[in-house]
This record gives C-alpha cells, structure tokens and sequence, in this order.
C-alpha cells in the first residue's frame, strides 16, 4: 500500500492469513522501518507495534471495529480489516468491466479485468460516496476458477473543505494505492486473541477520534 498527501508518500507492506468470509487474519505489515503485528478476531482488530504506546505499557492494543463502524454508519468491513478490499468487488457493476488480456500473476494464468465500483452500493456508500465520488477504479486479475489472484485498487479521499469562507485552499486530498496478492487458497486461519492480561482497549480513543474528523 502506498499513501501520498502533501507532497509525502508512505509505503507498507504485508503478507499472511485471511479467511475471505469471516475476515479473521493473521498479518506482518512492515511500514516506516517498523514491524507491526495485526490479528482480525472476532471484527476485534489487535495490532502490536515497537515503541507503541498504551496504558499500563501492555504490548498490544485492540479496538472494537463493530462500534467504530456503528458509530460511522459504516460497515465494520471498512475499518481496518484486511478483508475489506476484497469484498468490493461485490459492487463492480456489468456495464464498466473491461477485458484487458491475459498475465501471469505469480506464475498463475489470470485474466485482467479493469472495473468500476459503484460506490453506493457499498456499505456506508452514501457517506463514502462525498469522499470517494461515485465510482472508484479497480483492476483484479482472475485464474480460470474465477478466483482474484491480484486485486489493485487507486483511491483518492477527499478531506472535507475548510469551514472558513475566507480560505481559498482547495481540500486536502490522500491518495491511496492498494495491491494485493492472493495464493494458496484453503489455507487454515489460525488466529487467537493475545492474552487479556497484554492488551490495552483503545476502543474508547477511535471513537473520540473518529466524531473529531467528523
């Protein structure tokens, strides 16, 4: 994943477990220098990281994506979860899908295919839809089994513009770019919950930030 706005660019990367339908995951994301540990439970996003820091020192935190995602009329899907990207793919529509070749993506035969996602038809699509616009560019390569190998999605987030009618700046824009990968497909999620006794609940700060930026 990389991320650009003003004028700066951060790139992430990831590898591990995802099970598609529960969204329970088991990831490495190494971003900035740093190792970041991430398991999906339960839609409970844990994420321990060096040099973080918690309440009581405890070496990971959690959050609650069911009630960040409640409290942003938006589904739990959206937030954090490495699922996400994938289940937009259930809102591409037949009429903006074009059949751009064949490739092999880590030596497997795929299909590309560039599509656009209807943005209101996504969980939470009318709020998304004031940052997103209306449709959002995605590309996705498919094996003979119809199974996404690759999946690239280009998105540009528009911050909401300055309540001040005297400033002029146009609003400040973040562009994401996501690729992901996908193998070895059946592959058990073994995810548990670290222990209860090292783990600090920020539930309570992502929600305070999350009705500031609203």
């Amino acid at each position: 994943m990389k991320l650009s706005a003003a004028g700066k660019t951060i790139t992430s990367d990831g590898h591990g477990v995802v099970d598609l339908a529960e969204g329970d995951s088991v990831m490495t994301i190494t971003a900035q220098g740093k190792t970041i540990e991430q398991r999906g439970i339960d839609q409970v996003l844990y994420q321990k990281s060096p040099g973080q820091k918690t309440p009581g020192g405890k070496p990971w935190i959690k959050i609650d994506l069911k009630k960040v995602a409640a409290q942003q009329g938006m589904s739990n899907q959206q937030i954090g979860d490495p699922a996400q990207t994938a289940a937009y793919a259930k809102a591409i529509t037949d009429k903006d899908v074009k059949n751009v070749g064949s490739e092999k993506i880590d030596g497997v035969n795929t299909t590309h295919y560039k599509v656009s996602v209807d943005v209101s038809k996504l969980p939470g699509g009318d709020r998304m839809s004031k940052q997103l616009g209306p449709t959002l560019p995605m590309q996705v390569w498919l094996d003979d089994e119809g199974r996404i190998r690759q999946q690239q999605i280009d998105m540009t987030v528009k911050a909401p513009a300055s309540a001040n009618p005297d400033d002029s700046a146009s609003p400040e824009e973040l562009k994401m770019n996501t690729v992901m990968q996908f193998s070895d497909f059946g592959t058990e999620v073994d995810a548990e919950a670290p222990p209860a006794g090292q783990v600090a609940d920020m539930t309570g700060q992502a929600l305070q930030g999350s009705q500031q930026q609203g």
